[in-house]
Formats: C-alpha cells, structure tokens, sequence
C-alpha cells in the first residue's frame, strides 16, 4: 500500500521531531563534558573524546533520519526500543 500525501507528512515530521529531540540529548553530552572540563573534572584529551563519540553518533543519527525510506524510518521511531545514538558513536573497543 502507497502512503497517502498526509501520511508521508506524518512520517516526515516525525522523523524531524525525533532527529531533532536526539540530536538535542547528542549536544547536551558535549556541554557536560565541556562543564566538566571548566570544573576541573575532564581534561582535554577527555574533552576531545566527548566531541569524537559526537561526532561519530551525530553522523550515524543523520544516516538513520536521511538515508533510509522516510516510512520505515518513522516506523522505526514509533514500533521499536530507542536508539542510543551516544553508545552507538562510542568508540570500538579492542
């Protein structure tokens, strides 16, 4: 079944609302760390790791609301457990 006009809208601004609440949660990490570092609690190798796993979880958050169907996407939001994109932009570790 084709979505209708109004149902791809939907979709669209669901994805937009959610890449806008995640992306929101992906830079309040970075004011921590940023704040932490201010208060003598990070230093700036920690600091530069904080912009790396943002940087990294930013990317894979904008693959998820840009790449993929706008209809699978949305549904995704709706149907399955929250991503968390900050574990996901964590570094491998060996």
């Amino acid at each position: 079944m084709v979505p209708s006009k109004s149902e791809r809208q939907a979709a669209r601004d669901r994805v937009a609302s959610y890449h806008e609440t995640q992306q929101a949660e992906l830079v309040a990490h970075v004011g921590d760390a940023i704040d932490r570092y201010r208060a003598g609690e990070l230093n700036a190798f920690d600091v530069d790791q904080a912009l790396f796993q943002y940087s990294r979880a930013a990317k894979e958050l904008w693959k998820f609301c840009n790449l993929a169907s706008i209809d699978l996407a949305a549904a995704m939001i709706r149907d399955d457990p929250a991503i968390n994109w900050w574990e996901v932009g964590a570094p491998k570790r060996r």
